[in-house]
C-alpha cells in the first residue's frame, strides 16, 4: 500500500539522519579523548604517573561503555518489542546526551572519576544501534536487509567523515581562543538533543506487532548462553565477536599509536579519520547496495573478512605518517563490506516476532567484544604499541576461518 511504503520511507530517512548525528557525535569524540591520557602536558596526571598507569586506565575508560551496554542494550532491546521502538530510542539518546555534558564537565574541573560515570550512564542506555536494526528489520525484506543496514552503515560513515574532523578543530585553542577539549563535548550534547526532537517530531513506529519478551538486568548474560545455542545463530554469533573483538582492539589503540610514534595532534588525527570516514561511506552507501543485488551478504563476508585481517597487517608497516592515507581506505572498505552483510545474515536467521531479541543478543557479543579489548590493550600497548593492532589482525583472521570452517560451508551445502 502506498501510505504504508510512505511510512517505512520516512521511518528509513529518520532513522538515517538519527544514526548521522549520533555517530557524528562519536566521531567527534575520537581525537580527543587519547590526548587526555597520553599527552604529557594533560591536567588529569603528574610526572610521576607512568605510561603503564595511563594506558590501563585509558583502557579501563574505553572498557566501561560497552560493558555497561552488555547490561543495558539487551533490556532495551527487549523493552523496545514491548512497547515499541520510538520511545526506547528517545530514552537511549537522552541518556547519550547526559553523558556527554557530564565528560564535559569532568575535562573542565580534571576530575577523572566523573569521567568514568559520564562513560557509564550512556553505556547503559546506548541501545540505541540495537533499536536502529529492529527498525530496519521490520521495515526490510530479503535483499533489501543488507541494502537497508548498508544505507545506515552509510551513515556511520558520514558521521565519521565530519565527527573527527570538528572535533580536533573544536579542541584546538588555536582556531578559536576559548576552545579547548570539553568543547566537543558540549557541542555533542546539544547535537543529541536535536536527534532527541527529531526522533519525537519524525519518526514513524515501526513496531506492528509488540512481543512480551522478558526483561532483566542479567539479559545480556543469559544472551551469551543463548547465542550458543539456538541452532540457526551458534555458528555465525562466534565471528561476531571475534571480529568486534579484533576490530575493538584495532579502533580503540589505532589513535594511541598515531599520538606516541607520529606525534599526532587531535587536529592530525580527526583528519586521518575523517578521510577513513569518506571510503567508509561510500562503501556502505554505494557498493554494498549495489552488491546486494547480485551476491549474497553470507558469500561478500568471505572476502571482506580477510581482506581486513591483510590490511590491519599492513597498517603496521609504515615509518612515513601519510601513508596511512594510502593503506586506511583498504581498512574502510573491508569493515564497510563486512559490517552490515554480518548484521544482515544474523536478521536472515531469527523469524519476524525474533527480530528485537535475536539482534539485541546480537548486540550483546559486539559489546563484550567491544568490553574486554580495553582491559588487555591497556596492559599490551605499554609493552608495545604495535601489540594492540597486531592482536586485531590476528584475531580478524581467526574470525574469517571459523566463519568459513563453521558457518559458510553450512550456508554452501543448504
Amino acid at each position: 500500500m502506498p501510505e504504508v511504503e510512505g511510512k517505512k520511507r520516512a521511518s528509513l530517512l529518520t532513522i538515517f539522519t538519527t544514526v548521522f548525528i549520533d555517530m557524528l557525535g562519536v566521531g567527534i569524540i575520537i581525537p580527543v579523548i587519547p590526548v587526555l591520557f597520553f599527552e604529557p602536558s594533560s591536567g588529569f596526571f603528574g610526572p610521576e604517573d607512568s605510561e603503564m598507569r595511563r594506558s590501563m586506565l585509558y583502557g579501563l575508560l574505553l572498557g566501561i561503555y560497552p560493558f555497561m551496554q552488555f547490561f543495558g542494550a539487551p533490556m532495551l532491546g527487549a523493552l523496545s518489542d514491548r512497547y515499541g521502538r520510538r520511545p526506547l530510542l528517545s530514552v537511549s539518546l537522552i541518556g547519550t546526551m547526559v553523558g556527554y555534558a557530564l565528560f564535559a564537565v569532568a575535562i573542565d574541573q580534571e576530575m577523572l572519576w566523573l569521567l568514568f560515570v559520564s562513560r557509564a550512564l550512556p553505556g547503559f542506555t546506548g541501545g540505541n544501534i540495537a533499536i536502529i536494526f529492529s527498525s530496519i528489520s521490520d521495515v526490510s525484506k530479503g535483499s533489501s536487509r543488507a541494502s537497508n543496514f548498508g544505507l545506515v552503515g552509510m551513515a556511520f560513515g558520514l558521521g565519521f567523515i565530519l565527527g573527527p574532523t570538528i572535533g580536533g578543530i573544536l579542541a584546538d585553542s588555536t582556531v578559536v581562543s576559548w576552545f579547548n577539549p570539553a568543547t566537543p563535548f558540549w557541542f555533542t550534547a546539544g547535537l543529541t538533543l536535536l536527534n532527541i526532537i527529531l526522533v519525537q517530531a519524525r519518526f514513524k513506529e515501526t513496531l506492528l506487532n509488540p512481543q512480551s519478551s522478558k526483561i532483566s538486568i542479567f539479559t545480556g548474560i543469559r544472551n551469551i548462553s543463548m547465542a550458543f545455542k539456538l541452532p540457526n545463530l551458534r555458528k555465525i554469533f562466534p565471528v561476531v565477536l571475534l571480529l568486534s573483538l579484533g576490530f575493538t582492539f584495532f579502533t580503540q589503540f589505532f589513535s594511541v599509536k598515531l599520538i606516541q610514534d607520529f606525534s599526532y595532534t587531535e587536529k592530525d588525527i580527526g583528519l586521518l579519520y575523517g578521510w577513513i570516514g569518506i571510503w567508509m561511506a561510500a562503501t556502505q552507501g554505494i557498493l554494498v547496495r549495489r552488491i546486494a543485488k547480485y551476491v549474497r551478504s553470507a558469500d561478500v563476508i568471505t572476502v571482506s573478512i580477510v581482506v581486513r585481517a591483510i590490511s590491519l597487517f599492513l597498517i603496521l608497516l609504515p615509518e612515513d605518517p601519510y601513508l596511512f592515507y594510502v593503506l586506511s581506505p583498504m581498512i574502510a572498505i573491508s569493515q564497510g563490506m563486512t559490517g552490515p552483510n554480518l548484521t544482515a545474515v544474523v536478521s536472515e536467521q531469527a523469524t519476524a516476532d525474533q527480530q528485537g531479541q535475536v539482534l539485541g543478543i546480537n548486540q550483546s557479543m559486539q559489546s563484550i567484544g567491544q568490553a574486554i579489548p580495553p582491559l588487555i590493550a591497556g596492559y599490551i600497548n605499554s609493552i608495545n604499541g604495535d601489540l594492540p593492532i597486531l592482536t586485531a589482525a590476528i584475531i580478524t583472521l581467526v574470525a574469517w576461518l571459523v566463519y568459513m570452517l563453521l558457518f559458510w560451508r553450512h550456508q554452501k551445502r543448504a
